[in-house]
């Protein structure tokens, strides 16, 4: 505590809260580029009933993300009254629908909105080019010409916040509960991260990624009661953060910092040193102009759904999920089943049909 308002005092609230942010998201995308964690390589394995590596990754971080933060909170070190996705007016079926939509969007764009930053940092533009689209759609549809269409099919189905909002609250399971609830998780990614055997940085760059989202939960807490002007608590997410930080450099400069001016550049840079250290940088394009249109229509998807939902797929589906939040479990929901049907009937079943073309006829 002493060290937070030491540095408050040299450096400022808003200074100190994109420091924060850096060193935070500085980790993510090291960690996530190490360990190749992604919602949608996860989900595709489920889908096409693998069960493997990804899925491990993606479920360590998942499990830790939870266990990390409802052990804060279990510990008094983290205090769930003002976070926005419990405490304010929510909408399922924004969460129903925008997940729906940006589980669609990160299939046909090979990538969420965090993998897309991740892998721009390696020097993938396609990735690059997909991430400046979804964030420019993020921000038409948090006030641009797309904030019609998302307020109306947001208003659709509202629920108030507090309990109604808690899952641990819905279901008595409590905190304790919720503890429990990572631990099983858990165990169960160790089972698969032994069974598909993944190397330690699976290991350590799951866990890891995972942690930071329950870190950023504490230090913006704690970053919240010891400044004097309001202070959102928050963890990692990458749309409105995305949309903001694209909105900042088209901004004169002089305007004050916050965590996620400092979290999207933090995870570029992380991203990018790991792939420097294990010499993974390399330029990568589009092969075709069908693969950009793929690529752009999936970044124009998860930008409306991600913005509509309330948050993307680490943003509801780790941080929200970890605490307990019903809209972003909702919004992970939709996403895996979307994920899952956009990858059967756009990728399995062109392929197949690709196959059957390509395949010599009998004499």
């Amino acid at each position: 505590m002493t060290t937070m308002i030491e540095l408050i005092e040299w450096l400022g609230e808003d200074r100190s809260l994109a420091l924060g942010g850096l060193f935070i998201g500085g980790l993510f995308g090291f960690l996530a580029q190490r360990s190749r964690f992604c919602l949608r390589a996860a989900v595709v394995e489920v889908a096409r009933g693998e069960l493997g590596p990804k899925l491990a990754v993606w479920l360590l971080a998942f499990s830790s993300a939870i266990i990390l933060t409802q052990g804060l909170i279990l510990a008094g070190l983290f205090d769930t009254a003002n976070v926005r996705q419990l405490a304010s007016q929510g909408s399922l079926s924004g969460a129903a629908i925008g997940g729906l939509l940006f589980g669609i969007g990160m299939v046909l764009a090979r990538g969420c909105s965090s993998r897309l930053l991740v892998l721009a940092a390696n020097g993938n533009l396609r990735a690059l080019l997909s991430g400046l689209i979804f964030a420019v759609t993020a921000q038409a549809a948090m006030s641009g010409a797309l904030s019609p269409w998302r307020e109306a099919l947001a208003a659709l189905w509202v629920i108030d916040g507090g309990s109604a909002r808690d899952l641990l609250a819905l279901s008595g399971l409590g905190r304790s509960g919720g503890l429990v609830f990572g631990l099983v998780w858990l165990a169960g990614a160790i089972v698969f991260a032994r069974r598909s055997r993944i190397a330690p940085w699976g290991w350590m760059g799951g866990i890891g990624a995972g942690l930071t989202v329950g870190l950023a939960w504490w230090f913006t807490h704690r970053m919240a009661g010891l400044s004097f002007e309001p202070t959102p608590v928050q963890s990692l997410s990458f749309t409105g953060p995305s949309a903001d930080v694209l909105m900042r450099v088209l901004s004169p400069p002089g305007q004050p910092l916050n965590f996620d001016l400092g979290m999207v550049p933090g995870v570029f840079v992380g991203s990018f040193v790991a792939a420097l250290l294990a010499r993974e940088l390399k330029l990568e394009g589009f092969q075709g102009g069908h693969a950009m249109r793929r690529y752009i229509v999936g970044a124009v998807l998860m930008g409306f759904g991600g913005m509509l939902a309330g948050g993307c797929a680490v943003g509801a589906g780790v941080s929200g999920a970890a605490v307990f939040a019903l809209t972003a479990w909702v919004t992970l929901s939709a996403m895996w089943l979307a994920a899952s049907l956009t990858d059967w009937l756009v990728d399995r079943q062109g392929a197949a049909r690709a196959r059957t073309a390509t395949a010599p006829s009998a004499p």
